[in-house]
Order: C-alpha cells, then structure tokens, then sequence
C-alpha cells in the first residue's frame, strides 16, 4: 500500500530553506540582531559561529527563540577556518531544511569573517536551502576608526588565528563591499555614516538602526545575486561610488591607460597608500604587461599582488580612494600621477622593459614571459 506523504512532507519537499547570512565585526551589534529577529519569529532558526583563536578551533551554536540547541566545539581539520566553516555548515543546513520546525533560517559568521570566501563555495553547494540574502552589520559612530583607523584585528582581540594579520578596515570593508544589504546602527547623518555611503554600491540596501529590521526584511526585500556582489568587490571592475561630503568625506577616481614605473611606485606607495584612507583597484607594470596586480588598502595597511591574466588587450590602471583628510587626498593624487609612466616613457614603448627586473618579486613573484 502506497501512503500519501503527509502535507508536512509535501511542504519539505517543493521548498527550499532562504538563508540570510550575517556578518560585522561588532559581537554585540551581530548578536543583538541574531537575538531580536529570532525572538520575533517562531519559525526563525540560526546557525552562528565564533572562532576560539587561542584554542585553534571553532564553536557552533543553533540557536531558536527558545534558547541553544546545539552547542558545539569544532576541531580544524586545516589552517582554513572559512574552509572548515563550510564544510561544518553544509550538513548542518541541509538537515535544518529538513525540518519542518522552520521557514527560514540565519547563518551568523564569525567576528571579522569574510562573506564572498563563505558564500561564494557554500551557496552552490547547498541542497534544499538557498542563500536569500547577505547583511553586513556597521556601527556609523565608529566607522572612521573602524575603516580608516590602523589597528588590527589582533590588537582588537579580534583576530582568527595567530597568524591573522588583517586589519579591522580590511575586514569591515570586505564585507561592506560585498553584502546586499548593510546595516547600519547609529547617526544617520554621523560622519560615520557619510563614509558609508562612499563605500556602498547603489544596488546595496542601506537600513538605519539594528533594532528596525525584520525577517522579512532580509528575506523578501533583498535578493542575493552572487554575481553582482562579487563584482563589487573585483578590482577589476571597481567603481567609484561616492556621496555626500558635508563631513569632508571625498572619493577619487584614479584612472590611467599607462602602467606604474617600478621604481616610482616603490618610492610613492606610501604617499598613495599610508593615513586614513580606503583604496582598492588594480594596476599594471610594463616589465608585466600581461597580469593584472590589485591594489587593496585601509587604514595605512596595503595588499598588492596579482589577481589575474590581462587577455589580449593590455591592463588599465584605476584605483578608487576614499578619504577623510583634504591634504590626503592632494598627496594620493599627486602620488598616483608620479606612479606612472611619463610621456617619453610611455613612447618609448613596452621592449625596452622586457626581461628588466622590477624589484617587485617578493610581492608579485617572478616575472615571466608570460606575466
């Protein structure tokens, strides 16, 4: 005798659980999310992580309006801490999608985590769940020494691993930069807040207040497009986004067909990268016509190297900076200009640079024929 699946079974079987990912660097401001939409939704069910940098592991917690269901500490198989998030989170997931329980479900990311290097691999994998949405979480009174600031997440005692060097700019702005929607607690008209809205794109959705947001909120109202967020973040494709500037917030737009001379570069990266500024684009070299290096900075902390193969048209060179000082941002326009290629220079052709050494290996790695 065949049975008739139940009207619980048939639910399970033609949905598929929207996950809303949740990432900041404020413990407080995330939990107080994740407690307020869990405490306003029965069928609301959240996974959260938190890294244990002493031990070398990590800690996961379901959690419903009740209270914690799991409480479990994980042992890494890897130095990869987004790596083994993942793999933990997949099963885990997958079996809350199984469960009639819920309609809905949280994944709460470590303190300082990286979104794109979490959902970028998870969401495709998933099975039975998918990812609705992507929130990032900013406190706009501390956003300037938070993006702008020097400290490190070590010096915060927010790193991962002993080995974290990341800067807490770093880690906030990558996940500004990425999400759908970001949330901001604080002064709306903050300076804080001003920065903000040079840093986010205008197809991310700004929200006033941690304590205002709903469900529904993050679940309808936003859509997750992977493709559009990890354009945002690509080097390749950075825009500059601007805004306003009562506050004496400024963005520059740092563009060029001509690659930075080696040498000059050297001698100005500090002059274009140092203070309280927020820089990320790319540049070429003409010693490596073919590779496209990034540029990435926040708060005097700068990452090159190379992110990809130019094709066969050469690379262009563009770097977005975003500031607060107005003597930085007279020195980072004069620094980019003395980067570049002069005109007798740029005439005389990319040959003459071929095979030269450039002084860039320990950052690019050695240049080939092909570079």
């Amino acid at each position: 005798m065949i049975r008739e699946p139940s009207e619980a079974a048939r639910r399970r079987l033609r949905r598929s659980l929207p996950l809303a990912v949740v990432c900041g660097i404020d413990p407080v401001l995330r939990d107080a999310l994740t407690t307020d939409l869990l405490l306003d939704t029965a069928d609301l069910v959240a996974v959260r992580y938190d890294t244990d940098p002493d031990r070398g592991g990590l800690r996961r917690l379901v959690l419903d309006r009740g209270g914690v269901l799991e409480d479990v500490p994980l042992e890494l198989a890897h130095e990869c801490i987004s790596c083994a998030m993942r793999e933990d989170a997949l099963p885990v997931i997958e079996a809350l999608a199984a469960d009639p329980r819920w309609s809905a479900a949280l994944m709460v990311l470590p303190v300082a985590a990286d979104p794109q290097a979490v959902c970028g691999t998870l969401g495709p994998q998933l099975r039975g769940a998918h990812i609705a949405s992507t929130t990032a979480i900013v406190d706009t009174d501390a956003a300037r020494a938070d993006l702008l600031g020097d400290d490190t997440l070590a010096e915060r005692g927010l790193r991962w691993t002993d080995g974290d060097e990341r800067s807490v700019g770093e880690a906030l702005a990558a996940q500004l930069e990425y999400c759908d929607t970001v949330l901001a607690d604080g002064e709306a008209g903050a300076p804080g807040a001003e920065l903000v809205e040079h840093l986010r794109g205008h197809d991310q959705l700004l929200v006033h207040g941690v304590h205002e947001v709903s469900v529904d909120l993050l679940l309808e109202d936003v859509v997750h497009d992977p493709r559009a967020a990890a354009r945002r973040v690509d080097p390749r494709t950075v825009e500059p986004w601007g805004g306003p500037t009562v506050h004496g917030t400024w963005t520059l737009d740092l563009c060029s067909d001509r690659p930075f001379h080696p040498e000059r570069f050297l001698e100005e990266i500090e002059r274009l990268g140092s203070g309280e500024l927020r820089g990320r684009g790319r540049f070429w070299l003409p010693t490596r016509p073919h590779s496209i290096c990034q540029w990435d900075g926040a708060g005097g902390h700068v990452s090159i190297g190379v992110i990809g193969a130019a094709g066969a048209d050469l690379p262009t060179t563009r770097i977005v900076v975003t500031g607060i000082g107005r003597l930085d941002r007279e020195r980072v326009r004069r620094a980019f200009r003395a980067s570049l290629l002069d005109d007798a220079e740029w005439e005389r052709g990319l040959a003459f640079w071929l095979g030269r050494d450039d002084g860039m290996t320990p950052w690019l790695g050695e240049a080939s024929a092909a570079s």
